[in-house]
């Protein structure tokens, strides 16, 4: 649903003057909250949200050197240089259409998709949703810009992961990825945890691996892509749907944060209409690499019963009216994720979040 009040917009450019993060490192999730907003008809309600969440937020630090064609590899991944990022990503999409700059630059990025607690590429997925159903105003196509500087800005790499043998399904895989092993339960920050990690299960499986060797998580090597365009799109929902579902079972061991698990995956589904399609099966192994971090570093040991609402009939409108309501930016981006996979299970744990999240709104 494209926005014809010019609300999106208007929060856009509120936002723009503000840098991607907080407090050193914590992320800005005003544009994808308001995308959000606008898109489930909650339009009404995105300015008195911004007017509430927008004293957290700080200024665009000050420019430094500038990114170039030619010095762009030294500045990846040094988020001091967030700033000259952007900039440089707003010059790129006012020479060239987006969709180029976009596929320039999507494999260069896809390897450091859990960067930022993988809160850059949700921002690049809420853009690419806007400009691909809607008009491509000037603070639509910013944003993208803002969003892929971001992530240049913070892109790092998962350790190298051992393959730990093939899962059947999404569901199955996500159950047998291993828990950081940090004392006493987990601890310790999201880069803490990412650094523990050792291996995840193969999903899809890949025929013909000759050996368990660690590798950097991160896109296949082309000749050795396991599934086709097509069956990677659909893998992909497979394992947006999976992760939406877990959620609704293991939200309580971390309710803000495995919101990430389903919401970053989602993201590149998402962006895969504007990729060339032979990017789209690299995006499912990095995305699945970043949902098994998300679940490695933050699921608990035991699930939870499965909600008693899990069979009720689910009603969208209402659903994402009360996560609106309950205005927490996590809560809000999950159920939008919840109503893209749209069964009772989803929707369910949706309802979840709106339960362990605390409110914003009273």
């Amino acid at each position: 649903m494209d926005d014809t009040t010019g609300t999106l917009d208007e929060a856009l450019e509120r936002i723009h003057v503000s840098g991607p993060e907080r407090d050193g490192w914590l992320s800005n999730h005003a544009p994808m909250a308001v995308e959000a907003l606008v898109r489930h008809g909650q339009a009404s309600a995105v300015h008195r949200w911004l007017d509430r969440y927008g004293p957290k937020l700080e200024e665009m630090p000050v420019a430094g050197a500038p990114v170039t064609g030619r010095n762009w590899h030294e500045a990846l991944g040094d988020p001091h240089r967030v700033a000259d990022w952007t900039a440089y990503f707003e010059r790129e999409t006012a020479r060239a259409p987006w969709r180029d700059v976009l596929a320039a630059w999507w494999p260069r990025l896809l390897p450091g998709i859990a960067a930022g607690a993988t809160h850059p590429v949700i921002r690049v997925g809420h853009s690419v949703r806007t400009l691909l159903t809607g008009e491509e105003t000037a603070p639509r196509v910013q944003e993208l810009a803002h969003a892929l500087g971001y992530w240049a800005a913070r892109h790092q790499p998962l350790p190298a992961l051992t393959p730990l043998g093939p899962a059947p399904s999404a569901a199955a895989a996500l159950d047998l990825v291993p828990l950081v092993p940090l004392v006493p339960e987990q601890s310790g920050g999201i880069r803490e945890r990412f650094a523990q990690l050792t291996g995840f299960p193969e999903w899809p499986a890949q025929p013909g691996r000759e050996s368990a060797a660690p590798r950097p998580a991160g896109p296949e090597p082309a000749h050795r892509e396991p599934v086709g365009p097509e069956a990677a799109r659909s893998a992909l929902r497979e394992l947006v749907r999976a992760s939406t579902h877990r959620y609704a079972t293991h939200a309580h061991g971390e309710p803000i944060m495995l919101v990430h698990a389903a919401t970053a995956p989602n993201a590149v589904l998402r962006t895969l209409p504007a990729l060339p399609r032979e990017l789209w099966a690299p995006s499912l192994r990095a995305a699945w690499a970043a949902s098994a971090a998300v679940t490695a570093a933050y699921a608990p040991r035991e699930a939870a019963p499965v909600p008693a609402s899990a069979g009720a009939a689910p009603d969208a409108g209402e659903l994402f009216a009360r996560a609106a309501a309950h205005g927490d930016d996590h809560t809000i981006k999950f159920t939008d994720t919840a109503l893209d996979v749209g069964d009772a299970l989803a929707f369910s744990a949706a309802r979840r979040a709106i339960e362990l999240n605390p409110p914003v709104f009273d």
